[in-house]
């Protein structure tokens, strides 16, 4: 069996596995294994793709595997799955937050087989986009990852929880409405001979869509992944999202499943159209520099943990966006970097987030202070996530923000360079609101008493935190083999 179908079958063996579970140990049990064994899988994959290179197999997609799906009337549907480096380390990214998501869940509850039961089901979805080389099987995958988050959030989240499961959901769908469209005209200029495909690979290569079917496929495409991207001004759905999520969802959501908009724009929008991109792309430009200030602006004047740290993905996405639309490899490498950094750090914060919060009944900074003294595991990990948001040296965040810029200043033109100046600003926003709140909550006085009876990190809880700790810091001290694994990936761009 082809590795890349064994991504979507384990899950799916989860979901048959989870039916017989009448307690929390086994509902646990099986979640952990299909957790470690996707994180396997992952890690072989990786090997495999190093050895497939270094035999010099120069195929743009390794792994590949083409079967019919629908092929009824003109419809020419397939399964057809296939990896490059950057879908590799999409792949490994989800795997992770997967599997610290899971121990950061490990006391869910109420109905803790329902809830790891959706989880699995979005895992589906994610890992099925990422894998897709057919744009029909992408979407569909791509609505499986979005369907289960309305109830993830409605049942299990906290807050104005059904209001914000309602507008996420309707937002998304509304951008998959955008999508839908935008794929269904690719489709029907994919061939010049009536053999229409919703292959990525044939259509890039027959390089068939006229630039006037560009000029209006472009924006919709690109819109609607943006849309999953928290592009401004479509991104209210993102804070109110973030916040009402329990913490499993908050780190998948914000660690992978917003990654499904920037890879979607880079795979589809950017590639299949680069004419378009190119003309376009100054609009889309604004946009993402304003999601990148504002952002960051709106985190500095939030007191709620969550609010902050969804108004800084924003920020951080916009960044993701913003790299992808300067078309060059250093942007683009920047690009893919930034997804795999903010995916890290930011489930890194949602985790500690909520266990903070299981501990003190609040993510209010006004009522926490003095922390480090009481749970100093925790606190400590808290400071790494931030110092990484902020674009600390020898952590994850640094060399993907500094590739960002570094690429986007290459243009030679003034509006790229101001936009550029424009985005590199955010890190002095970020710095503001990453030391107010370890300052605030870490360091400052305590302000509750009870605070003072809490206890630290238990073992399910350092088994997460020090795994993504582990990752970020990695990233950031030895990130060649990342960028190795993108450029191979980005021949094709002049």
């Amino acid at each position: 069996m082809n590795i890349l179908s064994l991504f979507i079958l384990v899950p799916v063996l989860m979901l048959v596995a989870f039916i017989p579970c009448r307690n929390i140990r086994q509902i646990r049990t099986v979640g952990v294994a299909g957790a470690v064994i996707e994180v396997i899988l992952a890690l072989v994959l990786l090997f495999m793709f190093y050895q497939e290179r270094s035999a010099g197999n120069a195929a743009e997609m390794l792994f590949a595997f083409d079967a019919v799906w629908f092929q009824a009337a003109s419809m020419n549907i397939h399964y057809a799955i296939g990896v490059d480096g950057i879908s590799v380390l999409m792949i490994l990214l989800t795997a992770i937050i997967i599997f610290t998501g899971t121990f950061a869940s490990w006391n869910m509850s109420p109905l803790p087989k329902d809830f790891f039961m959706w989880l699995t089901l979005l895992s589906i979805g994610v890992y099925g986009f990422f894998i897709s080389l057919d744009m029909f099987t992408m979407f569909f995958f791509y609505e499986i990852a979005l369907i289960p988050m309305y109830l993830l959030i409605g049942l299990w989240g906290t807050g104005r929880k059904e209001y914000s499961a309602m507008k996420l959901t309707l937002m998304l769908m509304g951008g998959s409405a955008f999508l839908f469209v935008g794929i269904l005209g690719i489709y029907f200029h994919s061939s010049a001979t009536g053999d229409y495909t919703f292959n990525i690979l044939e259509v890039a290569a027959n390089n068939s869509i006229p630039l006037s079917a560009q000029y209006w496929i472009f924006p919709l495409t690109f819109l609607g992944f943006g849309v999953l991207g928290a592009l401004f001004p479509f991104h209210t759905w993102s804070p109110d999202g973030h916040a009402s999520a329990p913490t499993a969802v908050s780190m998948l959501h914000a660690g992978v499943l917003m990654k499904l908009g920037g890879y979607g724009c880079f795979r589809i929008a950017m590639r299949l159209m680069p004419e378009a991109a190119d003309e376009l792309s100054w609009i889309f430009i604004i946009l993402t520099g304003v999601s990148v200030i504002y952002g960051a602006l709106g985190a500095i004047s939030q007191t709620d943990l969550k609010y902050i740290n969804a108004y800084s993905s924003v920020s951080h996405c916009g960044l993701v966006l913003f790299a992808i639309l300067m078309m060059n490899r250093t942007a683009m490498t920047g690009a893919v970097m930034q997804m795999l950094s903010h995916g890290l750090m930011t489930a890194l914060f949602f985790a500690l987030i909520g266990m903070i919060y299981g501990r003190t009944h609040t993510r209010d900074i006004r009522e926490m202070g003095g922390l480090m003294k009481i749970m100093p595991f925790l606190s400590v990990c808290y400071v790494i996530a931030g110092l990484a948001s902020l674009g600390l040296p020898f952590l994850s965040g640094f060399v993907a923000e500094m590739t960002i810029f570094v690429g986007a200043f290459e243009h030679n033109d003034m509006f790229h360079r101001v936009f550029t100046v424009v985005a590199i600003s955010s890190i002095v926003a970020t710095a503001v609101y990453i030391l107010k709140v370890v300052g605030k909550i870490l360091f400052g006085p305590v302000q509750d008493p009870h605070h003072l009876e809490l206890t630290d990190a238990v073992w399910h809880e350092k088994t997460a935190t020090v795994g993504l700790v582990i990752c970020v810091a990695g990233m950031g001290l030895y990130p060649a083999w990342i960028s190795d694994l993108i450029t191979a990936s980005l021949e094709y761009i002049k």
